[in-house]
């Protein structure tokens, strides 16, 4: 795997008011490394419509946690440690049952609609409902300013 370490001072000249993305460019670029385990796949469903899909085999609901703040989200595993497993000789253990950590940044304006297991795979939709005052918009060339007729 080849590290990414660039600079990308030059591009916040661009930023106007959105240095917020500059800072997470940073962030993305000096990622603390995160496990392979568990798997996980990230798929664009709608223009604005996404899903995590993770392989939890094993994992039961009340095992895991799903908590988003502060445009993150952080999926958790934790296994309780069965009596009855001490006992157990295993010739080859291939199925993970550790404890996880799994974090994502998101995006402004994306949040968390629903969470779902099925076949040991665990669903989390998201949806980005960007507020309606941050929409673009057009804006009309009439020959007048506002500011006109006021006084400094």
């Amino acid at each position: 795997m080849r590290t990414l370490t660039k600079d990308f001072s030059p591009l916040y000249r661009s930023f106007i008011g959105a240095e917020h993305l500059a800072s997470l460019m940073d962030k993305a670029n000096k990622a603390e490394k995160q496990p392979a385990y568990p798997p996980y796949n990230i798929i664009s469903i709608a223009e604005d419509k996404y899903r995590i899909t993770m392989a939890v085999a094993g994992f039961v609901d009340s095992e895991l946690d799903i908590e988003s703040k502060e445009n993150s989200l952080v999926v958790t595993g934790t296994k309780v440690a069965k009596e009855e497993d001490t006992n157990v000789t295993y010739l080859y253990q291939g199925i993970a049952e550790r404890n996880f950590e799994r974090k994502f940044q998101l995006a402004d304006h994306v949040k968390v609609i629903s969470a779902h297991m099925e076949n040991g795979l665990l669903h989390i939709d998201l949806l980005r409902e960007i507020p309606e005052a941050l929409k673009p918009r057009k804006i009309a060339i009439n020959g007048k300013s506002l500011l006109e007729g006021e006084s400094n």
